[in-house]
């Protein structure tokens, strides 16, 4: 006797064809389509540059062709230029993001664990965060220099809200019988730390992580814009003073493209370190 297990609902929809009004019939796209559609967008995006350029409604020097962009790519990493700033802003970004997420999850976790602590800080902390990074940067390149400690400074500033509220979740979402048990087993706080709180909170702290990251980014060229003789924002701004947009759109895809491979390796790391609790826990 062939016995069959029921499909589950999200099987089904896959599986079956959705009906039209029109008595058409519409077939999900395979998962194969489904990572090609990244790709196919933007192919869309590029063919409709390259036909607003062609057009001519407006002049080379506003919007340049791909085919001077990508003219302009070549140039840049042949006599190494690229290479310079990329380095410069990804250095700022890692050192920024290193410990605006360290101080962000340990002041996280301390206030978490003390509501004394979090009334006399978060109005403080509140003011600083409702104020643009923007207002803080020229005062932090006057106090650390142009060099790249005031750049740490910005990225840093500007990831650590984030974290320290993700932080302040993941511990105060924890449920409470989890902890409940924990003291039953007369678990220590060491204990309590490492084989409850950390584990429980991996998937929101990976989440503030993801979005620290792309901050980072922003914060590293809002100071190279103030201040910087290197480095992505510094690039852009002497393009724009000299009129090379095509110089701009080469430096605006290479932090586009910095930013979203640092987002792919925290979302890698996340799923190394999710799987690992996963199989922990069976």
């Amino acid at each position: 006797m062939d016995i069959s297990l029921p499909k589950s609902t999200s099987e089904q929809h896959a599986a079956a064809p959705v009906r039209l009004k029109s008595g058409l019939r519409f077939r999900f796209p395979r998962p194969k389509l489904r990572r090609l559609a990244p790709i196919l967008g933007i192919l869309a995006v590029f063919f409709a540059w390259e036909v607003i350029t062609r057009m001519q409604l407006y002049p080379a020097f506003i919007i340049p062709p791909p085919l001077a962009v990508w003219d302009q790519f070549l140039e840049v990493i042949a006599d190494g230029r690229l290479w310079l700033h990329v380095s410069v802003t990804l250095t700022e970004i890692l050192l920024g993001l290193t410990v605006g997420v360290s101080l962000g999850i340990a002041l996280g976790y301390l206030l978490a664990k003390s509501e004394a602590l979090e009334a006399a800080l978060s109005p403080i902390i509140l003011a600083v965060q409702s104020t643009p990074v923007v207002a803080y940067a020229p005062m932090l390149i006057i106090w650390f220099g142009t060099g790249t400690t005031s750049k740490v400074f910005i990225c840093a500033l500007i990831v650590f809200f984030p974290m320290l509220m993700n932080t302040l979740v993941s511990i105060r979402t924890i449920p409470p019988d989890q902890r409940e048990i924990m003291r039953l087993m007369d678990a220590s706080r060491w204990q309590t730390f490492h084989m409850l709180e950390v584990p429980a909170s991996l998937p929101i702290l990976f989440s503030g992580l993801k979005i620290s990251a792309t901050l980072a980014v922003i914060g590293a060229v809002v100071g190279e814009f103030i201040s910087a003789s290197a480095g992505l924002g510094y690039w852009i701004k002497l393009a724009r003073d000299q009129y090379d947009t095509a110089l701009v759109v080469v430096a605006v895809f290479a932090l586009a493209l910095l930013a979203r491979l640092m987002y792919g390796a925290i979302s890698l790391m996340e799923r190394y370190f999710l799987r690992w609790r996963r199989q922990q826990e069976v």
